[in-house]
């Protein structure tokens, strides 16, 4: 029987599955004080995450009931099964709630049982699903639709979105300061985060801008649209996509742009994916080739196309192919990552917008997980982290009175180097001034560089 250290405020939490997602929960999850056990069958990967986190390791099958209760599942408080089996990770969770009290998070991918989600949760009774190619694939397709954007992350179901870009040599907004926005252009964004020379800041009224500066600012997507426009930047949607690979992400990808109505062409090395393509997306051009061969690129019309997406498993060739593809086009660039390790050498490649599925995975779960651990009237809804991790974007959904409602924002005492960024209320998406107030059923969006929050009111001092 394993002996489980108690931690004051943190959650007993299995990980099934110790590959690049499993890695990454422990990492970010351990940092945040919970008692962490990771499971996979390799004895090597569960020495070598027990020994880089200092979390406790089980060697064997995280769905026998033997296995998790080695593991100390009658002691846990959740269960993440992210292993590359999406029935392995359905029984993990299964078993688990036959034979403990605790919650449930599964790792699912094939688009067959993307559409069956709902059913599979409440059948199950599983806390939540996540689909991380799914949710990157629709990323990618919101920097499509919008495609100056460096990052659009999604909030409030949709009503809201933070949108980063780089200020350009000569922009409108190169020597603004913040609190000019509104006098020369418009009160309708509000400008949340800044990056300059890796350090990041959460702006006030007198900070001025400058070209090279890599800005996020939050805005609903029209407004977001018309400011663009405003600063000179091109927000018509691209009309063509030419994707290298075609596993799930390109599936859910293509799906999703043809929909739109964009035209999408996809290259694959393997005939049987191709035939399976040919059947699943119709509307799509199927190209069996060699979509690391820059002849066939050429042949294929990567010259005149309006976006490009390297797909493939392997990290190098898709950063290869998207710096190729930046000196023989003007193609708009999403380039997925699989391993974060050299975030900041790939920041400072010209990759366009750099998507990496894991983080969906993981901040879906953070979020879940930090609700879970605070008060229960906490309510985190969104979290994203933002420049490398050293800002969180969050989306808390008010749920009681507290210090924070009915008192003008101007009148709170708020932490430093924290922005609350929009309020929903009613429906309308608010961007804040002093006047405004926060109202019980509300949703607010919090930016801030202090990490960790867990509720609403951590905000306050």
């Amino acid at each position: 029987m394993k002996i489980r250290r108690q931690s004051d405020a943190g959650l007993n939490i299995i990980i099934v599955g110790a590959g690049k997602v499993g890695r990454t929960l422990v990492e970010q999850l351990s940092k945040e004080g919970h008692d962490i056990t990771i499971v996979d069958k390799n004895p090597a990967k569960v020495r070598d995450i027990s020994n880089d986190y200092d979390v406790m390791g089980c060697v064997g099958n995280g769905a026998s009931y033997t296995t998790q209760s080695e593991a100390g599942i009658n002691d846990a408080d959740l269960i993440i099964a992210v292993t590359e089996s999406d029935e392995l990770n359905l029984l993990c969770c299964t078993i688990a709630s036959q034979f403990s009290n605790c919650a449930s998070i599964a790792r699912v991918r094939t688009p067959d049982y993307s559409k069956e989600v709902n059913y599979l949760r409440e059948k199950l009774g599983l806390a939540m699903i996540i689909n991380p190619e799914l949710e990157s694939a629709k990323e990618m397709a919101r920097l499509l639709y919008l495609p100056t954007a460096l990052e659009i992350n999604s909030f409030a179901h949709g009503q809201a979105e933070i949108v980063k870009l780089r200020i350009p040599e000569g922009n409108r907004l190169d020597g603004m300061a913040v609190y000019d926005l509104g006098k020369h252009l418009t009160n309708d964004i509000l400008i949340c985060a800044v990056e300059r020379d890796g350090d990041v800041t959460i702006p006030r009224g007198d900070f001025v801008l400058k070209a090279g500066d890599h800005m996020s600012f939050v805005a609903t997507h029209k407004a977001a649209a018309y400011f663009l426009n405003l600063i000179g930047f091109d927000t018509r949607q691209v009309k063509s996509t030419m994707i290298i690979g075609g596993g799930r992400a390109a599936f859910y990808l293509a799906d999703q742009l043809i929909r739109n109505g964009i035209e999408v062409k996809i290259i694959e090395k393997s005939k049987s994916k191709c035939e399976e393509l040919y059947e699943s997306l119709p509307k799509a051009v199927i190209i069996n080739g060699d979509g690391t061969d820059p002849a066939l690129l050429a042949e294929e019309g990567i010259d005149t196309c309006e976006s490009f997406v390297p797909l493939t498993g392997i990290d190098e060739e898709n950063i290869m192919l998207s710096l190729h593809v930046k000196n023989v086009s003007s193609a708009k660039l999403i380039t997925k990552i699989s391993r974060p390790g050299f975030s900041e050498v790939i920041s400072k490649l010209d990759l366009g917008s750099v998507v990496y599925p894991r983080y969906v995975t993981s901040e879906a779960i953070v979020a879940y997980v930090r609700a879970r651990s605070a008060a229960k009237d906490s309510n985190i809804e969104t979290l994203y982290h933002m420049f490398n991790s050293k800002v969180e974007a969050i989306e808390f959904k008010v749920t009681k009175d507290s210090d924070l409602t009915s008192t003008k924002l101007r009148d709170l005492k708020l932490k430093d180097n924290l922005l609350i960024s929009f309020i929903i209320h009613e429906g309308k998406t608010i961007i804040p001034t002093g006047d405004d107030i926060i109202s019980v059923g509300d949703s607010v969006m919090v930016v801030t560089t202090n990490l960790g929050f867990t509720d609403i009111t951590n905000i306050l001092k």
